[in-house]
């Protein structure tokens, strides 16, 4: 049996977390598998929207450290092969199509550090998120350290990046890390219903719009604002322009194809 679930509906690759009785601990092996799917969400044009998530009561609890013992101990992130995508960002290509992501439970270290590489987030209103690694001898190397304080403030992030303590989905959806909170056991359902919203829209608009907003995070507003007009520009002898003007001429919901 497979420990991530990968299945194609539609435009959307489903990514599940499928380890139930361990929590959902990632291994390293499954970290493959998630950067297997990502790279395949990058690489296939059909494919519009990523939905990560999680079998069980719980998201995970976090890394099985005794499996990640070796990685950590050559002072390198997790040597990617080829097609795969670092579902943390850490190393390799950034992934240029949205993914939604749906938690509950134990959302611990690499759960969330793989959340603030998504787009979307839904979370169960049970959810409990923690970097913990502080309480481990270690400190988080997924990505917290880098993006927490943008998502939720320097002084917030700190608090719990340097004590290891919880903190709750509601805590969550007030900093603006979650952007909704469902009751347990709905959180897939709700994300599917967002997925399926972004991958109705025109393909190359929501490829276009999250790359604009990637570069202004990365690099900064100035390159972002000098790039804005050129890629516009690039969209509008597309077929999918053609489509959404039409769509509206006709009062109509638009059909895209993403060329």
């Amino acid at each position: 049996m497979s420990l991530v679930n990968v299945e194609k509906r539609g435009h959307i690759l489903l990514i599940g977390l499928n380890r139930p009785e361990k929590m959902n601990a990632l291994t390293v092996a499954m970290f493959h598998d998630i950067a297997a799917a990502y790279g395949r969400l990058q690489r296939e044009a059909d494919l519009r929207v990523g939905l990560l998530w999680a079998q069980g009561d719980h998201f995970t609890a976090g890394l099985e450290l005794n499996d990640w013992a070796e990685t950590f101990a050559t002072g390198q992130p997790p040597e990617l092969s080829a097609g795969e995508i670092d579902p943390f960002f850490i190393s390799g290509e950034p992934l240029r199509k949205p993914v939604v992501m749906a938690a509950q439970g134990y959302c611990y270290t690499c759960g969330v550090e793989m959340m603030l590489n998504t787009d979307v987030r839904i979370a169960a209103d049970n959810t409990r998120f923690g970097q913990l690694e502080v309480k481990r001898g270690l400190f988080a190397c997924g990505g917290a350290t880098l993006r927490l304080q943008q998502e939720i403030g320097w002084a917030n992030a700190q608090r719990y990046l340097l004590t290891g303590d919880v903190w709750t989905a509601q805590d969550a959806y007030r900093w603006g890390l979650v952007q909704e909170l469902v009751e347990p056991g709905a959180q897939l359902e709700k994300a599917l219903e967002i997925a399926e919203r972004i991958a109705n829209a025109a393909p190359l608009g929501v490829q276009g719009s999250l790359a604009s907003s990637k570069l202004a995070r990365l690099q900064g507003e100035e390159v972002a604002k000098a790039q804005l007009f050129s890629e516009i520009k690039s969209l509008m002898n597309s077929e999918d322009m053609q489509e959404g003007i039409a769509s509206f001429l006709e009062r109509r919901d638009a059909v895209f194809k993403g060329r």
